[in-house]
Order: structure tokens, then sequence, then C-alpha cells
């Protein structure tokens, strides 16, 4: 059948173009597909104005922990040297200087002690003070009298001379490119939205809403906020709920960040606290957010037409209740989610964000920053009902019978080699094929 493969990756964002690269490139498997819902790859959570376009490496994400920044850095390692290899570095790949701030003496005196635990890691980390925030990064420290903040503040990051900022589209559609350089079947299918998928025997039947159907011995679905969908279909993953949350952002009328500026974040939430970003595809104005909704929704900007996969991923019952009964019991996340939901808010959004980002650039006011419509997307989150725990990373449903679901919200764009790696390996296996671990070290770790 010209349609049988002997891998199927469903999903061509950043993390299935990833696994769809690593399969031509690296293992002997012959007949690989890509199926991609929409016309083109990466026209959702991947797209550059749909997330911050950020190398998240550890370094100034202060919800990591010492060995998370360990695991997670070597996957950022990944991203640079895959676009230096193929020459992508000021094309999709830039460099800016970073930081994480300290404001007022507890977030300074922890950022100080993160400081002497990461540097051994991090080994460019530096610890900015006031001064040297004031040459680096001016309008941290401006008052909104011209003067000085008055707070105590502090900053442990990267000066410059490091990749930092990806277009993550971009990246997708190189990934393809180089692919199809293999000496292999290496197909790709666009507008092919999976309707259906069956195990039948030793293989699995893929339906998309056009009647075209697919075979192959190995599937992997990196589809967003529809693996969980599409899961459940099949009867699997049913421990699992999807909470899609979405981000949205407010841009700058001009530049006011040199570089990328975190601010502390508040380790019960999974959600990033509130940054700014030079962004790429807008000559270098500054970005400020995300906030986070909770949308009933899978995919964002698309009308309505996934609210009812949203009521099929989320499965309530007095499990996923007690979960989220559970997250409004506790006063900083009940505050954050009330505080993000303002922000959404016609006449008040724009005040109370503001407001808020006066903590990343003090002399901020309502008239330099704008509402980016369109910009931002849906993250799943996902729910352990087992557990009773909104799980704070990625998740992924393995079977061991031939067929992956992964859900990976940030950090997931910048873990996708790694986790590209993880799953052709694991189809490797399965198959009986071989992965050329050696020249995967070689390029993309050693």
């Amino acid at each position: 059948m010209s349609n049988h493969y002997d891998v199927l990756v469903v999903g061509g964002g950043i993390s299935g173009t990833a696994l769809f690269y690593e399969l031509a490139r690296y293992t002997d498997i012959e007949r690989i597909a890509l199926l991609e819902k929409y016309p083109a790859c990466a026209t959702l959570n991947s797209k550059g104005t749909s997330n911050s376009q950020t190398i998240h490496c550890g370094d100034i994400e202060t919800n990591y922990t010492f060995e998370k920044a360990k695991s997670v850095k070597k996957s950022a390692d990944m991203i640079v040297k895959y676009a230096l290899m193929h020459g992508y570095e000021n094309k999709f790949m830039f460099a800016h200087q970073k930081m994480v701030i300290g404001v007022g003496d507890t977030e300074s005196e922890a950022i100080r002690a993160r400081f002497e635990k990461f540097k051994e890691l991090y080994t460019s980390l530096e610890i900015f003070d006031k001064e040297k925030l004031k040459q680096i990064e001016p309008m941290v420290v401006r008052g909104i009298d011209g003067n000085d903040r008055k707070e105590q503040i502090v900053a442990m990051g990267v000066g410059g001379g490091e990749y930092t900022t990806v277009d993550f589209e971009q990246m997708s559609n190189s990934l393809i490119k180089h692919a199809k350089e293999a000496n292999k079947t290496t197909d790709v299918f666009f507008d092919a939205w999976v309707k259906s998928i069956k195990k039948q025997g030793d293989r699995y039947l893929v339906k998309t809403r056009d009647g075209r159907k697919f075979n192959a011995n190995y599937v992997v679905v990196n589809a967003g906020a529809h693996s969980l969908y599409l899961a459940h279909m099949m009867g699997l993953g049913l421990e699992f709920s999807c909470l899609p949350i979405a981000g949205s952002f407010y841009m700058s009328k001009k530049r006011l960040l040199r570089g990328k500026v975190y601010t502390v974040q508040n380790p019960k939430l999974p959600f990033a606290a509130i940054h700014g970003d030079p962004d790429i595809l807008a000559d270098g104005l500054t970005r400020f957010g995300p906030t986070a909704l909770v949308l009933p929704k899978l995919e964002r900007y698309r009308g309505n037409s996934t609210v009812v996969d949203f009521v099929r991923s989320l499965r309530l019952d007095s499990s996923v209740m007690s979960v989220l009964t559970g997250l409004f019991k506790d006063g900083d996340i009940r505050e954050y989610v009330m505080r993000n939901f303002a922000y959404e808010v016609p006449m008040i959004n724009k005040i109370l964000f503001v407001k808020a980002a006066r903590k990343i650039v003090p002399s901020l006011k309502s008239d330099d920053v704008y509402y980016a419509r369109n910009f931002g997307g849906v993250r799943p989150q996902v729910i352990d009902k087992k557990s009773k725990e909104l799980m704070l990373g990625e998740a992924s449903i393995n079977t061991g019978d031939g067929i992956i679901f992964n859900m990976t919200p940030s950090p997931g764009a910048t873990s996708c080699l790694a986790n590209g790696f993880r799953d052709a390996r694991r189809a490797c296996e399965f198959l009986g094929r071989k992965f050329n671990e050696d020249r995967f070290n070689a390029e993309l770790v050693d």
C-alpha cells in the first residue's frame, strides 16, 4: 500500500516536526510520514505569535529545580546545536541578553542564593546589581518619575552572546526540509485532520476527515491539546483530563527592553510569571506576558469548533472537580486566576496588566502598550485523576503497544529534540530498527 508507513507522526508543530527529522536522520526506518491538519506546519502553538520565542534553558526560570534545570539545559543545547549545524543563526535563532529580576528584599535574597547554586551549571551566569542594571537594562531601574526605583533589585542572567530566542515556526519548516534530504520515504500530508485511530492486527489504521486512510506499524501523536482527545477516542489515557490554558500578550509601541527580563515564579503555579521579551517578528518591540486563562476550547482563534473536543477531553467528574476545587481553595492560586481573568476584560484589562508589568518596567504607562490581538496559544495542562493533581509539565502516554500520545506545554518547544530522541528510540526498539546514537551525539549533544 502506498499509504503504509513504518512510523506515522500526527501533528506538524515543533514537536512533531522534530521527531520527523530525527526519525529521518538518525534511524534506519525507511518509511516515515507526518500528518498535519492545517495547510502548513506550526500554525498553532508553535507559531511565533503564540509563544514567547524563548529557549528555556533553566538559568532564569526560577520554578526549575537544579535537577530539572540540568535536564532542560541539555534539551536547550540541542536546539542551538541544530540551528548552528544548519546555519540558522540570525535567521530564526538570535542572541539577546537575559535575566530574572528579584524585586524587594525577599526576592533579591532568593536570587542571590539561587545564583550561588546555579552558577556551577551555567558558567556564563552573572549577578547584576542596581548600578549594573542601569547600564545594561535601564528601563528596569528607571521609575515613573525618572528617578531610580526605590525597592532593592538584583538580577541574575547572561549579559549577551548566548542564543536565547527562536522562531519555532521557521524551525519547524526547516526540520521538514532537512528530513526530506534523507534517502528514504519522508512524506508530509497537509490538510490531514485525523478523525480516528484504530488498532488493526499489528498495525494502526488512521483515517482523516476527508476520507484518506493511512496504515502504520508505529504512531506518535504530537497534536497539542488534541493528543489527549485522540487518546480518549481510543479508550486510552482515561486517567487524565485536559485543562486548556490560553495565554495572551501585550505589545509595546516602542522598544523598552534590550533583552529578556523574567520575574520570580510562584512555585505553586505551572504557568510562567510575567516577563518581557524582544519580539523577533515585531522589530524587537517588547512583548509582555503571558496571561493565563482557562479556555473552554482546545484551539484558539479557530472559532468554537473545538469546544466539544474540550468537553470530551475534560471528562468532568468528581476527581476533576476535586482538583479544581482544591486549586481555588489556595489563596495564591485563586487570586492568580481572578487577576488573569480580569486581564481579558475590556476597559480594565490594560490598566490592571500595566500595573503588574511595572514590576519589570516601573515607568510603564497604559499608553505604552496595547493588547496584542491574535497573539497567544493554548497550553494543554494535564490533570491526573488518580492522584487528583494538576501535573506541572509535560505528560506522555506510552502504551508499549506501538502508539504514543504526547502533551507538551511549556517548555515543550525547547524540549522538542530531546523528546523526539526519546520517541525515535522507542520506535526503533519496538520495530527492531537501529538508532544512530553516535551521529546524534556528535551533532546535537557532544
